[in-house]
């Protein structure tokens, strides 16, 4: 399988498979596709993995294209301002995602939910208790809010982010919600009570524009009911 990723406020990945090649994406998330992809909707590893995917923010079925009778091509498209990544998963390469983040992936990719071990992460760290996470073989596409920033932590090496900015992180990594030192930056600093820390080793990737950031700011010019 090859790819291509344009655009850059709205991107899009389009995939260019051989024959017999398949790529699965949740309901809905095929945009356009040559006329010889054959789609099958499944729950991709039974019941138990489907409801799995459903608390990692996924739905519950997936749908899986094949290309048939010679070379085929699919688009996804996001569907949010901001950028497609992609990444390499095979065993010991895992990747742990932001809940909704999974895009598509190639046939051999394995989306589950991830608990955060720290039970103090889920309650304020933003992206919630639930994650998830890509196992398996084959290249993984994700989609993140706004721009993002890639960071490599050694081993002990930390770094603070503010409530929603984690998008994605190696495995390896580990995530836990620490308090915002003084009560007076707590109720007048603005950037809340708690703060992610997450430490090395591995890598991190930190989006710019989180999508529950942009419906704060957005809320006092909704209109409200009388």
């Amino acid at each position: 399988m090859k790819y291509e990723i344009l655009g850059e406020t709205l991107p899009v990945v389009v995939c260019y498979l051989e024959g017999g090649e398949k790529m699965i994406t949740e309901g809905g998330g095929m945009s356009w596709m040559s006329p010889n992809m054959l789609m099958e909707t499944t729950t991709n590893g039974g019941i138990g993995k489907a409801f799995g995917r459903m608390f990692s923010g996924e739905k519950m079925f997936q749908n899986v294209y094949t290309a048939q009778g010679g070379n085929g091509m699919i688009a996804f498209a996001s569907s949010f301002p901001g950028s497609i990544k992609a990444y390499e998963i095979s065993p010991g390469q895992e990747m742990i995602f932001q809940k909704s983040a999974f895009l598509a992936g190639e046939a051999g990719v394995e989306l589950s939910v991830f608990f955060n071990k720290k039970f103090s992460s889920g309650l304020f760290g933003g992206e919630g208790f639930i994650m998830q996470k890509i196992s398996g073989y084959g290249t993984v596409f994700a989609e993140f809010d706004g721009h993002v920033a890639e960071y490599e932590l050694q081993a002990g090496q930390q770094i603070v982010v503010d409530t929603g900015h984690l998008a994605a992180m190696t495995a390896g990594c580990s995530m836990e919600v620490k308090s915002v030192p003084g009560v007076k930056n707590m109720l007048f600093g603005g950037e809340g009570l708690f703060n992610t820390v997450i430490s090395g080793p591995g890598k991190v990737w930190l989006q710019t524009m989180p999508i529950s950031n942009v419906a704060g700011i957005l809320r006092p010019y909704m209109p409200s009911g009388s």
